[in-house]
């Protein structure tokens, strides 16, 4: 019970310690919602309540106890009020006697009021009246300033006039005629604004059509300005990169100063902008858009119209220039004109300008006949392009024009070119050039890289080659430049590609053909000739700078060119045309030489004396050979040094045989065969000595110049020789007679008869003791049996079997891949891949030359003379002059021959050079065959050693053959 009442007393002292909380903030006039807030948030809200009613009883009790501290001075109060109460009474008394007199007073005040009244009456109507004239003296003013800004020509000002007369006087105007006047007035002042307006508009469209030809000449300069600072940059970088490609670390820095956009190019659209402003307070905007689109569409219509009385390389400047303009102007007042054109207008208006440019375009480049213009109208076009691309025009269409005509520009540059071409090779001296200074090794050599050493050689330096190369070299490098230049607006990977192609054909189709065409001229001499294969070489060294050349200007990495596979295909036609004027050299020589060697026939042929220092005329030939190879030691590459001194001795060689052929040669003595020997042992001497002094023993250590003239060797000395019947023997004619032809050899030694004054004479034999007569009539009884007529059923079983033996040959040929570019040999040499079929070939076609042996093949084979000819392919190099038919062949240089080589089959291997063929003489075709005579040097010894095989077989055959004929009809 105790612990109970314990509890309720601390509960109520609780409550009473926060109902003194409460208390204290309700006296002291706080915020007692918190508090509220937090009783109902708890959720005790009766106990809240319940302080509250302590709170309001405890009030009461305080007013209570007040109440009864302050009752006597109520009470005093109370009597005080109802003393006032009795005043109020007598004051009121007092106010009613005031207000009678006062009534009596005011009467006559109050007729004093109606009249002031009246007058204050009388004063508003007039002040009202005042107003109205006030209101239309305004009206009035703003009519008179709407007139002097339409006098003024200030539009914009008198339409906001107008709209101030509308809008805040209209309604107001108390005079009913001047409303009427006005309301009548202002739609004629609006139109006569909108005429005006438009008048203004059209002087600008004049004006600016004026100014476009301005614009767009500054905004193609400025891109003209861009375009040389850019190549400035690129020509920098391609001196970067060349220094470091040197190894020197180099960068090119440049300061490139922007441009405002709009610098050196404004121009007033104010009287458009207002034009379109005031049509927007008309409410006729649209109308005004329509007007000026219809009127600048009429406008480029008449800017796309070509003056017919300037060329178009004189005025296409303007032209484009006024275009260009066209269009900037355009795209500013898109931008800028608030909606008065808009964008699909503006592509429509592109649209109708790139047609015409087009077609123009096509039509211009497809009649013009000067490169130079071609490229000038196409540098203005790019420059066009490249100007209003800047302003988002699409351009792609013209691109695709300078694209379509870059044929026809690079046409046009090949016949400039193919001019100028003619005319250096024209105006060339064909000497060796001299440079005296540096500067000049500077600009002719080292510029083209055509130095063979880097070092710098003394001066005076004579070049191997003659001016006509740098002056060449000059012409394809402007021909690079102006090839890039046209070819400059495409960006695509396949720029350099496209260069590439047309450096190509300019090399190949004019620089090649201009060279072959002088080669193949009637007039050209031994040393131009020379000197001409000696240019060549350089160029075609040449050309690996030009390709490096073309790389730099394109802005390609020169290493991406310097591959194997990167190479020209010009340089090997140039490989083919060096070789074309190597043959003509040799041809020009071979000429030259039968100018002396045909002296030899007029030697007296039966001389009864000897002349131990030869005949005259070989003095001659030496002299002439070796002038001939000390100027083409100093300018020809040893290897071509060879060829043209084997090609002379052999032809020598050649010469000599077939002055003892002659028909005009009836019969010889010793003495002349000796005076022979002796001119043979100055040549022989002449040839070793200058085989060795020219380093050529260390290139071709097992060959010399006197190897050439095995053929007259051996024949002098089988005419020499005690025991000529040995030529009969294979073996001894293996090793010592294996170049003579014993039909040849019957045939001379047939001239070397008996005679009563000859060597067969009485004196002769006292002269000649050692000299064996018996054995040579044996060698002549034994040639003369084996000429004879071969019986045709012989002659059927032999062509049997020739074509098979010749087959195996060629078959054995076309194993190498490079058969092509093996069909001429420009010497004969012993021991290389055709010496098997020079001796099948002498053996065949001495039986053509007589005839015989060719009727019965023709016969056998069901074909007719003239046909087997045909079919019979000889390639060799032979003079021009020479016929190619049966009794005109030089079987000396007779390199290849096959059987039955058919038509189509001549056709088929004449297919791949068509685009060079020269077929009008021998000395041509030889240029179409010698296309990149190239050796194959793997497998040279495993050919000769197959010919080889061939060639014995061949030649025991057809011997066996021949001679088992001749015995069957005729004894020794």
């Amino acid at each position: 019970m105790d612990v109970k009442t314990k509890r309720r007393a601390d509960v109520e002292n609780g409550d009473e310690g926060e109902d003194l909380v409460l208390a204290t903030l309700v006296a002291n006039g706080d915020d007692i919602s918190p508090l509220v807030r937090h009783a109902f948030e708890m959720g005790r809200p009766q106990g809240l309540l319940r302080q509250l009613d302590f709170v309001v009883k405890k009030k009461e009790a305080e007013i209570e106890a007040m109440c009864k501290t302050h009752y006597e001075e109520f009470i005093l109060a109370v009597d005080e009020l109802r003393g006032v109460l009795v005043d109020a009474e007598e004051l009121k008394s007092e106010l009613q006697s005031d207000n009678f007199k006062l009534q009596q007073v005011g009467t006559t005040l109050l007729i004093k009021l109606e009249e002031l009244l009246e007058s204050y009456t009388v004063k508003k109507n007039v002040t009202e009246a005042i107003k109205m004239s006030k209101n239309c003296i305004k009206v009035l003013e703003l009519c008179v300033k709407c007139n002097n800004h339409i006098s003024e020509a200030e539009f914009y000002p008198a339409l906001k006039t107008v709209d101030l007369l509308e809008k805040s006087y209209m309604e107001n105007i108390p005079a009913k005629a001047l409303q009427k006047v006005i309301e009548k007035k202002i739609p004629s002042i609006k139109s006569h604004i909108e005429k005006k307006v438009c008048s203004q508009v059209n002087e600008w469209m004049v004006q600016i059509r004026i100014s476009c030809k301005i614009i767009g000449q500054t905004a193609i300069g400025r891109a003209a300005s861009v375009r040389q600072r850019d190549e400035e940059m690129l020509e920098r970088k391609r001196k970067a990169e060349g220094l470091n490609n040197s190894g020197v670390d180099d960068q090119a820095y440049n300061l490139v100063v922007e441009e405002d956009e709009d610098s050196g190019m404004k121009f007033d659209l104010t009287p458009l902008y207002r034009a379109c402003h005031i049509h927007s307070c008309l409410g006729i905007l649209q109308q005004f858009h329509e007007y000026y689109y219809k009127n600048r569409l009429l406008q480029l219509s008449s800017d796309l119209e070509i003056s017919s009385t300037q060329p178009f390389v004189e005025s296409y400047q303007t032209f484009l220039a006024q275009i260009t303009g066209y269009f900037i102007v355009e795209d500013k007042v898109l931008r800028t004109a608030g909606g008065l054109l808009v964008a699909e207008q503006v592509e429509t208006m592109w649209q109708t300008a790139l047609a015409k440019i087009t077609s123009m375009l096509d039509w211009q480049f497809s009649h013009m006949k000067s490169a130079t213009h071609l490229l000038l109208v196409k540098d203005y076009v790019t420059l066009l392009g490249s100007t209003l691309r800047q302003y988002g025009y699409d351009i792609s269409q013209i691109l695709d024009v300078l694209d379509n005509s870059r044929d026809k520009y690079h046409s046009l540059l090949l016949e400039e070119c193919r001019k100028q071409t003619d005319d250096v090779l024209g105006n060339d001296s064909y000497e060796q050039m001299v440079i005296k200074k540096d500067t000049d090794y500077e600009n002719n050599v080292l510029s083209f890289n055509l130095q063979t050493s880097d070092i710098m050689p003394a001066f005076p330096y004579v070049a191997p080659f003659s001016s006509m190369v740098p002056d060449a070299c000059r012409i394809v490098r402007s021909f690079i430049k102006s090839s890039v230049d046209y070819l400059s607006y495409s960006v695509g990977s396949g720029f350099f590609d496209v260069v590439r192609k047309y450096l190509d054909k300019f090399l190949i189709e004019v620089l090649n053909e201009t060279l072959l065409d002088t080669i193949n001229s009637a007039n050209i001499s031994v040393s131009q000739a020379m000197q001409l294969a000696a240019n060549i070489t350089v160029l075609e060294r040449a050309c690996d700078f030009f390709l490096r050349h073309a790389a730099q200007q394109c802005c390609i990495p020169v290493r991406s060119v310097e591959k194997p596979q990167a190479t020209l295909t010009a340089k090997v036609l140039l490989k083919t045309s060096r070789d074309a004027a190597y043959i003509t050299l040799l041809s020009l020589v071979n000429t030259k030489l039968d100018e002396y060697m045909n002296l030899i026939e007029s030697i007296n042929w039966t001389s009864e004396e000897a002349k131990p220092n030869g005949n005259d005329y070989i003095n001659e030939v030496i002299f002439y050979l070796d002038s001939l190879l000390s100027t083409a030691q100093q300018i020809l590459p040893l290897d071509a040094m060879y060829k043209v001194g084997t090609s002379a001795l052999e032809h020598i060689s050649n010469t000599i045989v077939g002055a003892f052929l002659s028909d005009n040669i009836k019969r010889f003595n010793a003495n002349v065969v000796m005076n022979i020997n002796n001119d043979l042992r100055l040549l022989e001497n002449f040839a070793d000595e200058r085989f060795h002094s020219s380093g050529l023993g260390e290139i071709y250590k097992g060959g010399s110049f006197k190897s050439c003239m095995i053929e007259a060797r051996q024949l002098i000395n089988l005419l020499s020789s005690s025991q000529p019947e040995n030529f009969m023997n294979p073996v001894i004619r293996e090793r010592n007679y294996y170049a003579l032809d014993y039909k040849r050899v019957a045939t001379i030694c047939d001239k070397f008869k008996d005679s009563a004054d000859g060597i067969f004479g009485k004196d002769a034999l006292l002269n000649h003791p050692d000299f064996n007569h018996s054995s040579l009539y044996r060698l002549i009884a034994r040639c003369r049996a084996s000429s004879e007529q071969i019986p045709l059923h012989n002659v059927g079983r032999m062509c049997l079997m020739l074509p098979v033996l010749c087959c195996c040959v060629v078959l054995i040929l076309a194993q190498s891949e490079e058969l092509a570019r093996n069909w001429v040999g420009l010497e004969k040499q012993k021991g290389t891949i055709f010496a098997g079929i020079d001796k099948a070939a002498s053996l065949i076609l001495n039986k053509v030359k007589y005839g015989s042996f060719f009727e019965a093949f023709s016969r056998a084979n069901g074909k007719d003379t003239e046909q087997c000819l045909a079919s019979v392919l000889l390639i060799n190099w032979v003079p021009a002059s020479e016929s190619v038919s049966g009794n005109g062949l030089n079987i000396a240089d007779i390199h290849i021959v096959t059987l039955e080589f058919t038509k189509e089959a001549w056709n088929k291997l004449t297919e791949e050079f068509q685009g060079s063929e020269r077929t009008k003489t021998m000395q041509d075709r030889q240029s179409v065959w010698s296309c990149g005579v190239c050796r194959n040097k793997a497998k040279q010894q495993e050919q000769q050693t197959q010919v080889a095989e061939i060639e014995e077989q061949l030649e025991v055959h057809l011997f066996t053959a021949t001679c088992y004929s001749a015995s069957n009809n005729k004894e020794e």
